[in-house]
């Protein structure tokens, strides 16, 4: 699974870089548009809110996986073992649970808008809100790897050596 997992992850990592692009082309090519020839790329702007969009969930998931959000271990690296360990997990189990609340509202999003279309490109306001979902199901598959990998027994003596397992 964890072999999956980095090939998941990697290729998440040149997705991010693709759309980010993407999105600097666009941008780039509608500003100069405006300026030089005062026209522009019409869904342009849409388009690059979107890809930001997917980029932050994509990028979300790459970080959690490379245990790269911000955090501190103060009292966790003043735990015990167990206490480390009993921690980890509870907090572990609160990010999944917050996996389930954004899976069920962007769910629920993205059911509501799949027959409503963007105004400038026409797509569906549905693959706009199914990010959510991407970002949920992928993320609880890294939250339920790091409980199993913790109830196993390898407790991290600080977030430092999280990142280095």
């Amino acid at each position: 699974m964890k072999r999956l997992l980095d090939l998941y992850c990697r290729a998440l990592k040149w997705i991010a870089v693709l759309l980010l692009f993407i999105m600097v082309l666009l941008v780039f090519g509608n500003v100069v548009l405006r300026y030089a020839f005062n026209s522009g790329i019409t869904v342009a702007e849409e388009l690059s809110r979107w890809l930001f969009m997917w980029l932050t969930f994509l990028g979300s998931i790459y970080a959690l996986r490379e245990h790269q959000h911000l955090g501190t271990d103060t009292l966790i690296s003043r735990l015990p073992p167990r206490g480390r360990q009993l921690c980890l997990i509870v907090a572990n189990l609160f990010m999944l649970w917050v996996c389930w609340l954004i899976f069920s509202g962007a769910l629920a999003q993205t059911r509501l808008n799949w027959n409503v279309t963007a105004p400038s490109s026409g797509f569906s306001l549905g693959w706009f809100y199914s990010a959510g979902i991407v970002f949920a199901v992928s993320a609880a598959v890294i939250l339920i790897e790091q409980i199993i990998w913790l109830v196993r027994g390898n407790i991290p003596r600080s977030a430092t050596a999280e990142e280095q397992a």
